[in-house]
Order: C-alpha cells, then structure tokens, then sequence
C-alpha cells in the first residue's frame, strides 16, 4: 500500500529525523511538509510548502495524507510571551487538526510532552493537555500522542536549559530504574522511529509515554 504523510514542525529536532526515516519508507510515496523557509536539496517524493500557518485552511493539496505528524513546539524563551507559546502548542495543531480531518485524514500523530495535564497549575503542562483534550474531542478515527520525556539530540536552535540538561541526564541513566524509568531522557530520533511504526499500525491510537517511545522506537 502506497501512503502519504504530511509532517507539520519538520525542521524541529524529531521532525527532521521523521522526514528521514520516511524518505526511507518505501510505503510512503509523497511526503509534504509544512515549514517556515524554503528547503532545497529532497528527493522528489517530498514537497515543500512554505510559510503555510498563516492560513491552514488556504493550504492546497492534492489529496487526504494517510498519516499527518504534528511536531511543531516550542518554549516560553524562545516564543517571548505565554500568548506566543500557547499560539504554536495549542492553537496551531488544533487548526491544522480541524483542517485535516475536515479533508477526510484518518490519523493524527502528535508530540505533546511528559506531564500534559489540562488541569495542571503548571503552564507548560496544561497547554501541552489542552491540546491533547480538545484533538481527542475532533474525533480522528486514530489519534497518537506521544509525551517524551527530556529529548536528546541536535536541535536547529540552541535551547541553554536543555543543552545543559542533555549533558546531565544521560549520566544518571542507569540509576533511573523502577518508577523512575519512565523520566529517562530520550532520544529524538528514537521518539520519530516510534511514531513512523504508529502510522504503519492500524491498532495505533491512544497515549504512549515517554518509556513506551522507547520500547516501540528501538532500532531494527
């Protein structure tokens, strides 16, 4: 069976490891991706849409993708404002959500966070569970949310806390067991592995913890 994929936040540090592990996927045929700049250099199966979020619904397409990832993120340093961070985590997957599946897409993948909560006092947390509140609500008839805990890899921008973070947390690795596996660092390329095999499944759906990522993105 041949797939299209549509992949929102490709240029972020698990969606460029997904859109190569799709350029890979023989399954998947055509690939668009939605991002800010223009990229040259991709095979031809992959087709770039550029500066799309002003408008989603203006977006044109040649038909439904199969599988649409949503990686897009990003912090309250780098956004400048709590209106900023809640427009990019919440506002935009929902508007892409309403759009996709007002198009017929049968599967949302997203990437939200380790402690997404709606009702958390936490900021962070409560947008990153908002979003994945009111997408459950859309009705997709496959929804994935994957909530990674700290990731680990090289990001287009440079993120102080995390980098200092990222240093640090893989030496406490192999203390992290029991109850305290599941706040293990991850890698991004392990989390994008993990959602390429969640868009071949057609049982796929629900909530995968940061330690599911792990187990489901292993290598081979």
């Amino acid at each position: 069976m041949k797939k299209v994929a549509w992949i929102f936040g490709a240029t972020g540090l698990i969606g460029r490891e997904l859109l190569q592990l799709l350029i890979e996927d023989l399954t998947y045929t055509r690939i668009d991706i939605f991002v800010r700049r223009p990229w040259e250099g991709l095979p031809g199966k992959v087709r770039v849409h550029v500066d799309p979020l002003k408008d989603i619904r203006s977006l044109s397409v040649d038909s439904p993708a199969d599988a649409l990832f949503c990686c897009l993120g990003t912090t309250m340093a780098k956004a400048g404002s709590k209106e900023a961070f809640r427009r990019v985590d919440y506002t935009l997957p929902l508007e892409i959500g309403r759009w996709a599946r007002d198009l017929g897409v049968p599967h949302y993948l997203i990437v939200t966070a380790m402690g997404a909560d709606p009702d958390s006092a936490i900021f962070y947390n409560r947008v990153k569970g908002e979003v994945e509140r009111d997408l459950a609500a859309l009705g997709f008839p496959q929804l994935s949310i994957a909530q990674p805990s700290l990731l680990l890899g090289d990001r287009e921008e440079s993120r102080l806390g995390e980098g200092l973070a990222q240093r640090i947390m893989p030496l406490f690795h192999g203390l992290m067991v029991g109850p305290l596996r599941k706040y293990r660092a991850i890698e991004g390329q392990t989390v994008a592995r993990a959602l390429q095999r969640l868009s071949h499944d057609p049982t796929a759906g629900g909530t995968y913890s940061s330690e599911a990522l792990a187990q489901l993105g292993q290598p081979g």
